[in-house]
């Protein structure tokens, strides 16, 4: 009951307060296990995200660092998010991770780790694809922009612009298990040059140039999404 109320209070003031422009929540299906993976550009990242998920059963990773903050603690301890030491691989995570997959629920992920200060792609830590590694399920990529510079705007009485795309999903493939590393590096990457397909040009960063992207822009795939 709560989090649904804060989720609806959450929903309205972005509607309020900002000009919210959403495309391709088709993609995110009704039930069953799948990771929503994004870009992370500023601290209204995962509230956005929490709030347009037409799913009950999402749950998002959060760095450990944000517990200081009491009110941002008690918002993600309310959402049902879980925390992470973006610096140790932990067990009890990864297995809140794998059993909520399990169990079919929605995990939201920022592969990147932290919020980009040069509010372009950074490169991505390969977590996401060691926990695709242990539960394989579809990846729906997801672009967001505007909420780099959201927060200042919004102080001096502003309405920032925030769009967020949503991509067909795709699956990773297999773990070769005479390369484990060089397999992740390349799923980590393949998550990367699709969310990068689906954000303008000048926000592509370090994958502006990867091969893999421009594969994907070949193919479309970008243009799956309306604009």
């Amino acid at each position: 009951m709560l989090r649904e109320f804060m989720r609806l209070i959450l929903y309205l003031l972005f509607r309020l307060l900002t000009r919210l422009q959403v495309t391709g929540l088709e993609h995110i299906p009704p039930a069953g296990a799948c990771i929503v993976a994004g870009n992370h550009l500023g601290i209204l990242d995962g509230p956005l995200l929490f709030t347009l998920m037409p799913r009950k059963d999402l749950t998002t990773l959060v760095a450990k660092k944000h517990q200081r903050n009491p009110i941002f603690r008690l918002v993600v301890n309310i959402a049902g998010g879980i925390w992470l030491d973006r610096f140790i691989l932990e067990v009890k995570p990864v297995q809140q991770v794998q059993e909520h997959l399990q169990k079919g629920g929605l995990l939201g992920i920022a592969p990147e780790g932290t919020r980009s200060r040069t509010h372009y792609l950074m490169k991505a830590k390969n977590g996401v694809a060691f926990l695709v590694g242990k539960v394989d399920v579809p990846i729906i990529p997801e672009a967001t922009t505007g909420t780099e510079d959201a927060v200042p705007k919004l102080l001096r009485l502003r309405r920032p612009k925030i769009t967020v795309r949503f991509g067909p999903s795709f699956r990773l493939a297999p773990i070769d298990i005479q390369d484990r590393s060089g397999s992740r590096q390349r799923n980590t990457d393949d998550i990367m040059c699709h969310i990068a397909a689906l954000l303008p040009e000048k926000y592509r960063g370090v994958y502006a140039d990867h091969p893999r992207l421009k594969e994907l822009l070949e193919a479309g795939y970008g243009t799956l999404v309306s604009p």
